[in-house]
């Protein structure tokens, strides 16, 4: 290992120094290193946050282990983000017990507020589906001085309670709020409104629709308007379509606060049963006070439920108020068009639709179009779209645009065009998985593309990667079939000669 030390080492030149290097184990070895060549020298917490971030991105779980335990015996101020990043490798690597140890050992760390941690082990026990085990930690920790704010993590058991379908332990949650100090907002009611209209809680939804009125609700507040139309959904499909229609009227009225000149759309002679929804959100859209918010929350809304027609009507309207779109409205659309298997129009949106409504893709939305071909099994149009996503200012692909694109390529047996963007992703600096390389590799060796094969498998090795033992077989594999070809061309060559 040829480096050039300093005669005086620092932190920050040490983190620049392991930050270079492409392999993370020789990153540790310097790590390791710079203790016995400078004994005066001492890391500090974004020493170790640079060496266990490189790690975690390596994938490299048991010395990223080792370096956390290091920290914690030098007593190193350590950031909770530093933590949480820890805490969420080993929830993905499915570590649930090694993540729960070391959320329970963190007072062992110099570190003073860990509510990052906290909530990033909340969400991914919900995520996996362990939602008692995600309730007693809750229950064991959220008093705990060290967790700054427990609006999100309430906000999260409420979620996982009306996920066992247990509305009513939600609302006695909701209702100990105000002895936790905590001020419920918008996202809390509509955690809880859903949980109650899914499980047939009617009565009780109204009640809290009442009680929104007069917390969170302010005149002309838009954001609100997909927490009552939850409601107002579920007393149609319950088939209280009056109650519905004169629910509206109040909503109108208290809780966007339309002017009396408006209300004449609300005659119920005007409301049909077989389209009450639709003239609902009509009388949502265009009864409200307009305004941005009600519009991007009804536009998600109506595209995340595969209501395309209706969406397009709320972006209508949306565009003659003068209002501007957002680009999560156009990601919505986007995600619903590809349900619906209207690929074209989903690239068009991007290309035609956007303009005209005055929005900037982003990457998220281009990121979104990229998936969208690739799952639709059109990964070569999706290169050709990469291509153009490239060149365009301000745009730079992110690492989910080349696993995307990698996958989509792999999944569609083009493996020579997936060893391409691989070449592309390393030069942007995003390096491969262990799963990406195997996946490349051992697709490259089934189309007789060995060379490249080993060249793959030589920047894996050289990244510090350990290779599976189908990646050898399938490049020793073949190696011997080409073999074997080339001697059997020989024969049949050498015999036609002889002949």
């Amino acid at each position: 290992m040829c480096v050039r030390w300093p005669r005086l080492l620092s932190p920050t030149h040490l983190s620049q120094l392991i930050r270079r290097q492409k392999n993370p184990l020789t990153a540790l070895d310097l790590f390791n290193e710079a203790q016995t060549r400078y004994p005066s020298y001492r890391h500090n917490g974004p020493v170790y946050a640079t060496m266990i971030n490189i790690l975690r991105s390596s994938g490299r779980i048991i010395e990223m282990k080792e370096v956390v335990n290091r920290m914690k015996e030098d007593l190193c101020p350590c950031r909770d983000s530093v933590i949480a990043g820890v805490i969420e490798t080993y929830m993905d690597a499915g570590m649930v017990e090694d993540a729960i140890s070391l959320f329970k050992s963190l007072p062992e760390f110099n570190c003073v507020n860990y509510t990052r941690s906290f909530h990033t082990l909340l969400e991914k026990l919900v995520r996996d589906s362990k939602l008692e085990t995600c309730c007693q930690l809750f229950v064991e920790h959220c008093r705990g001085w060290e967790i700054s704010s427990r609006m999100y993590s309430l906000n999260l058991l409420m979620d996982v309670l009306c996920r066992m379908r247990r509305s009513d332990l939600a609302i006695r949650v909701f209702q100990e709020m105000g002895n936790q100090w905590c001020d419920p907002g918008r996202e809390t009611y509509r955690i809880l409104m859903r949980g109650l209209c899914n499980d047939g809680r009617l009565s009780d939804a109204t009640q809290l629709l009442f009680l929104m009125f007069g917390r969170i609700s302010r005149k002309g507040c838009g954001a609100d308007v997909s927490i009552y139309r939850m409601l107002l959904e579920a007393l149609c499909d319950n088939g209280d379509v009056d109650e519905a229609v004169e629910i509206l009227g109040k909503i109108l009225r208290r809780g966007l606060r339309v002017p009396k000149r408006y209300f004449k759309q609300l005659d119920k002679t005007q409301f049909r049963v077989e389209d009450v929804k639709s003239l609902i959100n009509e009388a949502l859209i265009r009864g409200g006070v307009p305004s941005s918010d009600s519009y991007r929350a009804m536009a998600v809304d109506l595209y995340s439920e595969g209501n395309i027609v209706g969406g397009d009507n709320v972006l209508d309207e949306m565009r003659e108020k003068g209002f501007r779109s957002s680009p999560q409205i156009f990601e919505a659309k986007i995600a619903a068009l590809f349900a619906a298997g209207e690929v074209d129009r989903a690239v068009e949106c991007v290309r035609n639709d956007m303009i005209e409504n005055g929005c900037v893709p982003t990457v998220r939305v281009h990121n979104a179009v990229v998936k969208g071909l690739c799952d639709a099994g059109e990964s070569a149009r999706a290169v050709r779209y990469f291509g153009t996503m490239s060149k365009q200012v301000g745009i730079v692909p992110d690492r989910e645009t080349y696993v995307y694109l990698v996958d989509g390529l792999c999944c569609d047996g083009d493996y020579a065009e997936a060893s391409r963007v691989m070449d592309k992703m390393v030069m942007s600096s995003f390096w491969p998985s262990d799963e990406m390389y195997t996946k490349v590799i051992r697709g490259l060796c089934s189309t007789g593309k060995t060379f490249t094969a080993a060249v793959f498998l030589e920047e894996m090795i050289g990244q510090g990667k350990i290779p599976a033992a189908s990646v050898w077989c399938s490049l020793v594999s073949s190696v011997v079939c080409r073999e074997v070809l080339w001697k059997e061309v020989l024969f049949v060559t050498l015999r036609e000669l002889e002949n």
